[in-house]
């Protein structure tokens, strides 16, 4: 299994978590999302390592966008 952290701009509410949330979950091979709006961080877990590219072009799609990744 494998995890990246990535912080998230431009987030304010829970809609914004939501919106987030769905597109990073469409992303091939993510298995888990959490996104904490309170500190902007997104976690993702996969079988194996994603492309970071992938997760921010995720998010982007949301309208957000990913300041970054740890």
């Amino acid at each position: 299994m494998s995890t990246a952290t990535y912080t998230v701009k431009g987030m304010t509410c829970g809609h914004c978590v939501s919106s987030v949330k769905e597109e990073v979950t469409e992303v091939a091979g993510v298995t888990n999302v959490q996104v904490d709006l309170a500190t902007g961080l997104l976690t993702v877990e996969s079988d194996n390592p994603i492309d970071a590219a992938e997760i921010a072009a995720a998010v982007e799609a949301a309208g957000y966008e990913v300041a970054d990744q740890s």
